[in-house]
């Protein structure tokens, strides 16, 4: 390899609940560099959940981060070309990866929602996945699916 492995740079925890992940979060979230405008939206919906919730003993950033677990794949499947013909083949997921699979999918369908504002989409789409329901939790149980079902292609892993 001629270039050299870009290297981690390390992320500030965010001012309300001091959590790094919660930064790494808004900052997917993020458009056009507006960071101010991301981190209020992410403190609304944490608002939100905090208002809608059932059970006390949890706060919302736990909600939320049970919800992020929830969503995050265990095994992928990637494309390989063996012989002219091209192969799902399922691979396991390093764990940066997952957590940063599993904000993707959380943030987009979200935005796929159909409440008012981003806060309550959001919100909307944390507290159903923390229930096991929802788009994006659906989205990592098709691929695991695709990937159960791909199974006897594994030995062509790279």
């Amino acid at each position: 390899m001629r270039k050299r492995q870009a290297k981690k740079r390390p992320l500030l925890p965010d001012p309300r609940f001091n959590d790094q992940l919660v930064t790494r979060f808004v900052n997917m979230m993020m458009w056009d560099g507006k960071k101010s405008i991301a981190f209020k939206i992410f403190y609304d919906a944490m608002d939100i959940i905090e208002e809608k919730k059932q059970d006390d003993e949890k706060t919302a950033l736990e909600i939320w981060k049970e919800g992020l677990s929830n969503v995050m794949p265990h095994v992928e499947v990637r494309s390989r070309r063996v012989g002219g013909a091209t192969f799902q083949i399922p691979s396991q997921i390093r764990p940066d990866r997952k957590i940063s699979i599993a904000m993707k999918w959380l943030i987009s369908y979200s935005r796929k929602r159909n409440e008012k504002t981003m806060a309550a989409k959001l919100a909307g789409e944390s507290m159903a996945a923390a229930k096991e329901e929802g788009a994006a939790v659906k989205k990592r149980l098709d691929t695991h699916k695709m990937a159960e079902a791909n199974k006897a292609f594994s030995h062509f892993r790279f």
